[in-house]
């Protein structure tokens, strides 16, 4: 296909199937059985959907300013700690080689791993915590919800219409991302309510937990608010760092940190697609309609590594999370939030044109929230100052 060249496109194209993996299982995702775009669109080449919706994802501006907003610690503690693009990245990197190995499509998959942190806010889920609470009455606030609202409404980019226009398997894979029914009504009516996701959606959530489990491990060591001497203590770090030791006796704590964590994620991976492909055997699916008839979620661990990861969990949530130095940050990042969403409210003439132009559409609580809610934490802190320090230049 040359550049010139436009195709005119309301659903996927069935010639696009062909580029997609010839193995695919036939309950994946393809882009010839996709149920399309919101707004028909003249597309330049033949990429395959999924594929189309990953790179409008990654060129988006709410994707690029993950670079500086919180995964646990903020972007101003050091170079090292992982931001929520990064781990959007990791999550990515993981979705991908469940999906792989499962038959799965793979930029489906991609595509939900990058857009699922879309939508949060300025320093992790204490700003989303904060939020929720200022927008009680308003609607309130939550991320994934957020995150829909951006591809649906925020992003500006292309004529006629705002959002991405992504298909609508991948607005069903971020809206449904934590349950298929969190989501208000009105909103949930489009994508089969009450229903699960795609199989490719439901391995989002694992991805994201495997991520974020392992890599705030390497953060939170390399920040010295947890210890290996504690991190032995836990029954499915210990297994697998004593594999390890056997494995390379005169291995240095740092390299048996990196391997221990690379280790960990492969058998976690592991044991999602053995127990999923038991799932999906069992149960008899062959095809998405039959993932819609059994209306079961298919992709977890087994009963013993759900049991085992949990306690991995409650030790990060302990002992990092709830750290007494990352408290502090989280005190201070309450404060910043709360005071900048009340002169916001105020003084509405202070947020600039393009929230302005929004307000008679979506009213003053939501048009503050989602331009807070889009802050990088750099952002969030400068505005705080500009507003509040005397001598800062505005």
């Amino acid at each position: 296909m040359t550049d010139g060249l436009m195709l005119s496109s309301n659903r996927g194209n069935k010639m696009n199937d062909s580029i997609e993996r010839s193995d695919l299982a036939g309950y994946a995702c393809t882009s010839a059985t996709s149920r399309g775009r919101k707004h028909s669109e003249e597309l330049r080449d033949n990429r395959p959907a999924f594929e189309r919706d990953r790179d409008r994802i990654i060129h988006c501006a709410a994707f690029r300013r993950l670079e500086y907003k919180t995964q646990v610690f903020v972007n101003h503690e050091g170079d090292y700690y992982r931001t929520r693009l990064t781990h959007s990245l990791e999550v990515a990197q993981i979705g991908r080689a469940i999906a792989r190995k499962l038959h799965l499509n793979e930029e489906l998959t991609e595509a939900l791993a990058l857009s699922h942190d879309l939508g949060h806010t300025p320093f992790g889920h204490t700003g989303e915590d904060v939020l929720n609470r200022l927008m009680k009455g308003f609607g309130g606030f939550e991320h994934n919800m957020q995150s829909f609202r951006v591809v649906e409404e925020l992003e500006e980019r292309y004529p006629g219409f705002n959002g991405l226009n992504l298909t609508w398997e991948v607005r069903e894979g971020i809206i449904k991302h934590s349950t298929p029914y969190d989501a208000a009504s009105e909103i949930m009516a489009e994508f089969l309510p009450g229903t699960v996701p795609s199989i490719e959606g439901q391995i989002i959530n694992y991805a994201d937990e495997i991520a974020y489990n392992n890599h705030d491990i390497d953060d939170g060591l390399k920040s010295g608010y947890i210890t290996l001497d504690k991190l032995e203590k836990v029954d499915l770090w210990h297994e697998v760092c004593s594999g390890v030791r056997k494995k390379y006796p005169t291995i240095d704590n740092r390299r048996l940190v990196y391997q221990t964590i690379s280790a960990l994620i492969g058998l976690l991976i592991s044991d999602i697609c053995v127990t999923t492909s038991a799932n999906i055997t069992g149960l008899g699916i062959t095809s998405l309609d039959d993932l819609r008839r059994v209306n079961l979620a298919v992709v977890h661990f087994n009963e013993d590594i759900t049991g085992r990861s949990m306690a991995l969990k409650q030790f990060l949530f302990k002992n990092l999370y709830r750290h007494y130095k990352v408290d502090k940050m989280r005190v201070k990042a309450e404060i910043f939030i709360t005071r900048l969403f009340e002169t916001y409210l105020r003084y509405p003439n202070l947020l600039p044109p393009k929230y302005q132009s929004r307000l008679e559409l979506f009213g003053l609580h939501r048009v503050v929230c989602d331009y807070i809610a889009g802050m990088t934490d750099r952002f969030a802190l400068d505005e705080y100052k500009r507003l509040f320090e005397p001598y800062e230049r505005v």
